[in-house]
């Protein structure tokens, strides 16, 4: 798609009119743009304007949160609109670039923290971020208005390291690049935490979606995050400095140094820059596709931002798209144009032909897709301990609509599919509850909450799980006994907390409350409430399965405890939506 600027430009050197638009260029808001263009046009007609006097004698100050690795290259272009007298509406602009890793950014944007309201854009490294803070109700607003530059995220080695694994002829996905990584002692991956780097967390869902096609995808995907998190840093700055000191690889005994990296094309360029030792990281492009980093930029607290703030922030974005701004961009090896690659960054950042640098995934990832990785990376790094509760009333036996399954036989199926994603360390128990299951109690314990890898007997506590799982059916005119239940599990849950797991209650209903001798709603709320402990936090969540449960009344009861309510119409979709709310559980604590 074309780019377009506004009327206002350098006065010392003119950006004329482009006279052939590139396809697929790193996209502008163009509605924005051009009403901008408009108010000017206006502004001018009317008299507002002057063009008489310095456009430093009215310049517009604009503050940019940017992302470490893009935050040299806006420098530089801010540099060049000084420099140049670039102006917005006759004004200069005098912008200022704050280099800020994203997620911190994302979080103060979430929480309304001050700092937040220091600056009028921000341009983190993905859009991975600036969702997760429009996803949040209650976060300052943020108005993308487009992407300002693209780069892949591959895999980087140490010369030794890729030449024993055949760079540059040979191709490998996401999942054989991994998998080469996991099967020597000698070849050690590192990455950022996906819980803090888009690069690792956009890495990380590209090798889910791979080992989803395999067979026991999702335990090689959970076994893949297990090992990657034994090697991971706090930010993508931090994992470069997990290399060996010398790339020659006379440090390859070294256990706390890693051959391999999960790295951005453009952070691989800049280490290559910089490097002193003469030895440059070569480049793996998965032949899977490489997932991009796309570097938006939004305006922040939009409503709060004068007319020249606003104007003066999309006149800057716009200058990134203009030539001497992309040459910028692509001088600190950030692609500019999907379908133009400059051979020369490529080569600079470690790569080479027949290495598929121009492969994109064959779809981008989504939003559902990065919080099921994302989930699935909370649990496997930090272990959990899940109670989960299900409903085994008679109505479970109702069909699914559209297939020939009940909602326990696919509630069955998606816990077996859930299980298979935890590792060892991480402690899981089931319960069922109708009503009078066991005496006058409507539940009854299946398996006790413990460490899956434990052997109780003959079995391991999976292999227990597995089997309860599977041998769970509905009770013939059984009712939902859900008050009396969901406390007597919540005070289970809350005495057995163990420290430094993830620890949480997973209700399953498809009905509302049918014992008439139970706690009242109001009652258990309370109760809920009084047992929640914010230094021992087990948030409950709640998921209704079916349109006869009443997502309203578990979201409070769940909401009680610091968790949240879910609803899904069809059971399979119960295991991504556990590790969405996890997710979000995560994050409030």
């Amino acid at each position: 798609m074309g780019r377009h600027s506004l009327p206002d430009g350098p006065r010392r050197s003119g950006t004329g009119p482009r006279t052939r638009a590139r396809r697929r260029r790193v996209a502008l808001a163009t509605a924005l743009v051009l009403a901008l263009a408009a108010g000017t046009v206006a502004a001018v007609d009317g008299g507002l304007l002057s063009f008489g006097s310095s456009c430093w004698d009215d310049s517009v100050r604009l503050r940019i949160a940017a992302a470490p690795g893009i935050a040299p290259a806006l420098k530089d272009a801010a540099e060049y609109a000084r420099d140049n007298d670039v102006t917005s509406d006759g004004s200069c602009l005098d912008v200022q670039v704050t280099a800020r890793d994203s997620y911190e950014v994302a979080d103060a944007l979430r929480s309304k923290r001050k700092e937040a309201a220091g600056f009028e854009a921000w341009v983190p490294d993905s859009g991975v971020w600036v969702n997760r803070v429009l996803a949040d109700n209650q976060s300052t607003s943020v108005t993308p208005a487009g992407n300002v530059a693209l780069s892949p995220v591959g895999v980087a080695m140490i010369p030794t390291a890729a030449k024993s694994l055949g760079w540059p002829e040979k191709e490998y996905s996401w999942t054989e690049l991994a998998g080469a990584t996991m099967a020597s002692e000698r070849l050690k991956l590192g990455a950022g935490d996906p819980a803090r780097s888009a690069t690792g967390l956009l890495a990380l869902t590209q090798l889910a979606r791979t080992a989803s096609r395999s067979k026991d995808g999702d335990t090689l995907a959970a076994a893949t995050a297990k090992a990657l998190s034994q090697r991971t840093s706090d930010s993508d700055a931090q994992v470069l400095d997990t290399l060996p000191r010398d790339l020659s690889g006379t440090e390859q005994g070294n256990p706390k140094r890693n051959q391999a990296l999960i790295l951005s094309e453009q952070a691989a360029f800049a280490y290559n820059a910089s490097a002193d030792s003469g030895d440059d990281l070569d480049l793996f492009y998965p032949k899977d596709g490489a997932p991009r980093l796309d570097h938006p930029f939004a305006l922040v607290d939009e409503p709060t931002l004068t007319t020249d703030e606003s104007r003066a922030a999309l006149r800057f974005m716009t200058l990134l798209g203009e030539a001497d701004g992309r040459r910028i961009l692509e001088r600190h090896g950030f692609r500019t144009d999907e379908d133009d690659i400059p051979a020369e960054l490529v080569s600079k950042a470690g790569g080479r032909a027949p290495q598929p640098y121009e492969e994109v995934p064959e779809k981008p990832a989504t939003d559902k897709e990065i919080d099921e990785a994302l989930g699935t990376w909370t649990i496997t790094v930090q272990s959990a301990r899940l109670t989960t509760v299900v409903d085994v009333s008679s109505s479970m036996s109702d069909p699914v609509p559209g297939t020939s399954e009940s909602r326990m036989d696919v509630t069955r199926a998606a816990l077996l599919q859930a299980l298979a994603t935890f590792t060892p360390e991480d402690e899981i128990g089931l319960w069922k509850f109708s009503t009078k299951l066991d005496g006058k109690r409507d539940y009854r314990v299946l398996v006790p909450t413990g460490r899956l890898g434990d052997r109780v007997g003959g079995s391991t506590q999976r292999e227990r799980l597995s089997a309860a799982f599977s041998g769970l059916k509905p009770v013939p005119k059984g009712q939902t006994g859900l008050y009396d239940t969901t406390l007597a599990a919540y005070k289970a849950a809350t005495a057995s907390y163990s420290k430094g797991k993830f620890n949480a209650l997973v209700l399953l209903t498809d009905g509302v409350n049918q014992d008439p001798g139970s706690i009242s709603r109001s009652g258990l709320v309370a109760a809920l409430r009084r047992l929640t402990d914010p230094e021992r936090p087990v948030p409950m969540i709640a998921i209704a399965v079916g349109p006869a449960a009443d997502r309203d009344e578990l979201s409070e009861v769940a909401e009680a405890t610091g968790g949240s309510g879910h609803s899904v119409t069809d059971p399979s979709q119960i295991h991504s939506v556990i590790l969405k709310a996890v997710v979000k559980a995560g994050n409030r604590s």
